[in-house]
């Protein structure tokens, strides 16, 4: 998949001496602007909403790092999931790569914060109050004087609630409630925190702004491995613009610059060829003036499109206008603009997909074989085995119990297979605070000759009950001498040796 730049480009929003360009791009209404309005307005409001959505006792989402505890949708995860996390991490790797090969960076123009949150919040701000309207270019001069420091001053004021709600995933609304009520210095560092928070996103969205998309974020540089010629795209038709140029001449009347038709007109979406040597393009540049990040569409696929559509909607206004067909700019791969056939199943399309559908099926039998609570047997330190006085060997042994619950619980242990073998304990069963763990050392004392013919091994299983359905068995082997001889049954009982 090949990325285009234009001729002697360094960014577009740099000059070749280095000079910063601010990017005030014109509005330009249609059907893609709908949709992404709508779509916008519904992520910030599902933003906003999560952290205050109680789901069984716990906000939907809370991301309590300090106490590494994870409640998502109802389920509390702990540090004992890490398989979970690793297995869910690279899931959400493979579907990105399958999106990217499908649909390209839809995930860009249509729902990554970035952009929700600069096109559909501070830009619309930051006309209103520069007196730009939507129209693009510099602010007006006789205005900015006094405009330019509200809109710094409102800007600072919004940027407040979505930056102390995205701290409401790490604490909660509660602890946000109360580190915003009470005085800064009865929390100094939590005060810190979202002070920290609340400038790092100002800076972002009002001075940093697309340059995030441009040079720190590198989803667009991976677009050449992600992408192959047959991915959705947004792409500019030269075969049927080119050669551009305008056939016009000046028409204010019809919203921009050299837009009435010289040569005969030809209905709306028709396909009759057009009657000139020229293409469809007219070079107005009205893709170029309404783009974000400010590249010329015509040039090709560029590292720097976000594929927001604006310039699908500026350019479908400019063909209407004309009479002539929509669809100049459109949603298209480089093979199909190219005329080749279109190619359903590829490679990569059929091994993400593949791939996703194995790491899925893990994760949900993983998941649901995941109980109320994490048991985890271990060996204590020291010697392997123990002869007692009375011919029993013990074998030293901890059980660790992690509650998943939010409810004490208590948890009892036995041996199920080994009849003769015992359990000495200090607390059994053992209690356990919720989204607690708890470690008990324990030991298993078996008769000498319980080992007779074992090899010096016995494998046995430790199950682990709560008294609320819960039941978890655990293998474990008990290390004994070897070359035992076999014993009467008297004898066995007894604990006497053979």
């Amino acid at each position: 998949m090949t990325i285009q730049n234009a001729p002697d480009s360094v960014l577009t929003t740099m000059t070749q001496a280095g000079r910063r360009i601010w990017l005030r791009p014109r509005l330009s209404l249609g059907r893609f602007l709908t949709a992404r309005r709508l779509a916008a307005y519904f992520l910030i409001v599902l933003f906003f909403g999560l952290p205050w959505l109680p789901v069984n006792g716990f906000p939907a989402v809370l991301l309590d790092i300090a106490h590494r505890r994870f409640h998502i949708l109802g389920y509390t995860f702990l540090p004992t999931d890490t398989l979970l996390l690793a297995i869910l991490l690279l899931t959400i790797f493979v579907s990105i790569f399958l999106f990217t090969a499908l649909l390209g960076r839809l995930w860009c123009g249509w729902a990554c914060p970035q952009t929700v949150y600069m096109e559909f919040l501070y830009r619309p701000l930051e006309r209103l109050f520069e007196g730009t309207t939507g129209k693009g270019g510099e602010s007006r001069a006789s205005l900015a004087g006094w405009r330019k420091p509200a809109y710094f001053v409102a800007a600072l004021l919004v940027t407040a609630l979505p930056a102390h709600t995205f701290l409401a995933y790490f604490v909660g609304v509660e602890n946000l409630r109360q580190w915003m009520t009470e005085s800064p210095v009865q929390h100094p560092t939590a005060f810190l925190v979202m002070a920290v928070t609340t400038v790092l996103m100002f800076f972002d969205f009002y001075w940093f702004r697309e340059q995030l998309c441009l040079i720190a974020c590198p989803y667009g540089r991976f677009q050449s491995v992600l992408l192959d010629k047959w991915s959705l795209i947004v792409s500019y038709d030269r075969k049927r613009g080119e050669p551009r140029g305008r056939r016009v001449s000046e028409s204010r009347s019809m919203g921009v610059s050299a837009l009435t038709v010289l040569n005969t007109p030809i209905p709306r979406h028709s396909d009759t060829p057009i009657p000139s040597t020229r293409g469809d393009c007219i070079d107005c540049h009205l893709c170029v003036a309404t783009c974000p990040t400010g590249i010329d569409i015509r040039d090709g696929l560029q590292m720097e499109c976000i594929n927001c559509t604006q310039c699908i909607d500026a350019c479908d206004a400019v063909m209407e206008k004309i009479g002539r067909p929509r669809g100049l700019i459109r949603y298209s791969s480089q093979a199909a603009i190219e005329g080749e056939k279109v190619r359903v199943l590829r490679p990569r399309v059929v091994f993400y997909p593949a791939l996703l559908a194995i790491l899925i099926t893990v994760w949900i039998v993983i998941f649901s074989n995941k109980g109320t609570a994490d048991v985890t047997l271990l060996r204590n330190f020291g010697n392997p085995f123990t002869m007692l006085a009375n011919g029993q060997i013990a074998n030293s042994m901890r059980l660790k119990v992690q509650n998943r619950t939010d409810k004490p619980q208590e948890y009892a242990f036995q041996l199920v297979n080994v009849p003769e073998a015992r359990i000495v304990a200090d607390r059994n069963p053992l209690t356990v605070a919720p989204d607690h763990a708890e470690t008990q050392g324990f030991v298993i004392e078996v008769p000498l000759g319980a080992f007779a013919g074992k090899l010096g091994t016995i494998d046995v299983t430790l199950r682990v009950t709560d008294g609320q359905g819960f039941s978890k068995d655990v293998a474990a082997r008990l290390l004994g001498p070897m070359n035992v001889v076999s014993a009467s049954p008297a004898a066995t009982r007894s604990g006497a040796e053979p």
